[in-house]
């Protein structure tokens, strides 16, 4: 496997981006830029986490899974993101699944190389130990929304998240996904869009949703939407808000 330079200016991900040059320089020669599918695991349950993966481009979700077979998604990544974060907490492995929802490109480091780079960096350490804690808050907030808000409130959140994570108006999602992320009925999405529809905040065709008046989405997800984004601009991109 060969490596190339990869340029810093070049970077999209916001966690590289923040990261001090030392450290950097220090991942930079185990870089390597990797096209990510839809349906592309990038962290396997109960396995040993091999690469951690800088999110450029596309959106990752975090999943649970029940015993029987009931998932939810309780994480929402982009390019603010990396994908293994458990690694920072010195955990190899993790229950719940990360894989690509839409597609996009990242760049992976062997899990080795990124501790490494971590322990020989006191800044570094703390740059993705604040990110952990803006994702908890995520987690968290994902949590509430999913035992007190309704579908409506929820389903704008989840668009908002998804806009927020793509350089465009155009959100390549079904409804079957939609319905398996949000863990409800493939019915009361469908519904809920039509309704979202009908009052101009999207347009939705055939594996495809159109925003079409953010505001809208806005007041239908009220508080349910914007508390991780503020604390990731305060925790992050300390007070640079990029997502």
């Amino acid at each position: 496997m060969s490596f190339m330079t990869i340029d810093r200016l070049k970077v999209t991900n916001h966690l590289l981006k923040q990261l001090p040059e030392a450290a950097y320089g220090a991942l930079e020669p185990h870089m390597e830029r990797v096209v990510l599918p839809v349906r592309e695991f990038l962290v396997v349950p109960n396995r040993r986490t091999e690469f951690v993966y800088f999110v450029e481009s596309g959106i990752a979700s975090v999943v649970t899974v029940s015993a029987n077979g009931q998932s939810v998604e309780v994480g929402h990544l982009g390019r603010e993101a990396m994908a293994g974060g458990h690694v920072i907490l010195k955990a190899d492995r993790t229950p719940t699944s990360t894989y690509m929802q839409v597609r996009g490109e990242g760049i992976r480091v062997p899990v080795t190389a990124f501790t490494k780079a971590l322990t020989a960096s006191d800044e570094a350490q703390a740059l993705f130990l604040r990110f952990m804690q803006y994702l908890s808050i995520q987690v968290a907030q994902s949590a509430l929304a999913n035992a007190r808000y309704d579908v409506p409130a929820r389903l704008a959140r989840w668009l908002l998240m998804s806009h927020d994570r793509i350089d465009s108006d155009d959100l390549p999602l079904t409804h079957e996904f939609l319905a398996l992320m949000l863990g409800v009925r493939r019915s009361g999405v469908t519904d809920q869009l039509h309704i979202a529809e009908g009052i101009g905040a999207i347009k939705a065709t055939r594996g495809n949703i159109r925003i079409r008046d953010r505001g809208k989405l806005l007041e239908i997800a009220g508080d349910c939407y914007g508390l991780p984004e503020r604390e990731y601009a305060r925790l992050v991109a300390l007070d640079e808000p990029v997502i």
